[in-house]
């Protein structure tokens, strides 16, 4: 089977990696709702939440806080929201959860929507968001 999210969270295509361990990769969104925005993907092919082992999903849980401590610190966002979507609504087709720093002018709602009006914290470069992102992971 040939899954894109196993190809991106193994290095098989390219992605902005921010921090990875033995069972997750974490990367920037292609397309982030804002800057910053990352997602954890299991580096072994799951599909739904109800098939994580165990350690897969200690690690997915240890990489957002990580994730979450970077972001309050690089973007002060006013909150973060984490989320992941199954199913129908899972468009890799591989399971993966995203991270986004949210402003207080943004509503729920619209991060779900495929018009939603996005928020450019600073037009950083994804490669300039990625280092910056490193350095406060390296930092911790």
């Amino acid at each position: 089977m040939d899954c894109l999210g196993c190809n991106l969270a193994n290095k098989l295509e390219q992605a902005y990696v921010v921090l990875e361990d033995n069972y997750v990769c974490c990367f920037l969104d292609h397309d982030p709702y804002n800057e910053g925005h990352i997602l954890i993907l299991p580096k072994n092919h799951i599909r739904y939440y109800d098939e994580l082992d165990d350690n897969t999903a200690n690690s997915i849980m240890k990489s957002a806080k990580i994730i979450t401590k970077v972001m309050k610190e690089l973007y002060k966002p006013d909150g973060i929201t984490i989320c992941q979507n199954g199913g129908i609504f899972d468009e890799l087709t591989h399971f993966h959860m995203h991270v986004v720093p949210r402003y207080e002018e943004q509503n729920f709602a619209e991060f779900f929507t495929e018009k939603a009006e996005k928020i450019a914290v600073s037009g950083n470069s994804l490669s300039t968001t990625r280092r910056n992102i490193i350095e406060a992971i390296n930092s911790l």
